[in-house]
């Protein structure tokens, strides 16, 4: 699509240093996700990027659908196959290339990672490799530009507009739907979060 960066080489390395303590969070999306499969049909096929230790995936398979996981680190999807017990696919967000194939994308805590300038090419990707109606959410963390936060790791840290902007650039979508929250993260700071939640035409 673009010659845009889609990841941050220190961020993933941040990952597979550290996978073993951040695949031992007991963090999951809770309520976030609930709200979300119960929009989905029965046995629908979800993509799951920056799957993490697998919580999330783990929930998703429990009630019935059919997960595929993946993570950009090495680390953290050796950590999700422990705890799911199936492989996971090491895959980067340029990695992306499928077409008209799932039904949702669950994508909580990871976009926020993505360089700024190529946050509207990987979300161009998501779009493409989701089917027509297919449903997408996201979590960010809100701010006023990139940068890094005290352990290193890179964050796009949008405002709303700044957000809408991207989506709008890789869409259409039928509907968008943007909630504020607060919530903290592993380096306990407590920040403000941009839930988006979109729907394929």
């Amino acid at each position: 699509m673009t010659d845009q960066p889609l990841h941050d080489e220190a961020t993933l390395a941040f990952y597979d240093r550290e996978a073993g303590a951040y695949a031992a969070r007991k963090d999951q999306a809770g309520p976030h996700l609930a709200a979300f499969l119960e929009k989905l049909e029965p046995g629908a096929k979800i993509l799951e990027l920056g799957c993490g230790g697998g919580q999330d995936a783990a929930a998703m398979i429990a009630a019935g659908f059919d997960v595929t996981p993946t993570d950009g680190s090495a680390g953290l999807a050796r950590e999700a196959e422990k705890r799911l017990g199936r492989p996971v696919r090491v895959m980067k967000f340029a990695e992306l290339d499928e077409t008209d194939a799932y039904d949702a994308v669950w994508a909580n805590a990871c976009l926020l990672h993505v360089p700024e300038e190529g946050l509207p090419n990987v979300l161009g990707r998501i779009h493409r490799a989701l089917r027509p109606g297919g449903r997408f959410y996201a979590g960010f963390k809100a701010g006023d530009g990139g940068t890094r936060d005290s352990l290193g790791r890179y964050y796009n840290f949008p405002d709303e507009a700044r957000l809408r902007a991207a989506y709008a650039a890789a869409g259409p979508w039928a509907q968008i739907e943007l909630r504020h929250g607060q919530g903290g993260g592993f380096d306990g700071v407590m920040r403000e979060w941009l839930h988006v939640e979109v729907v394929k035409p």
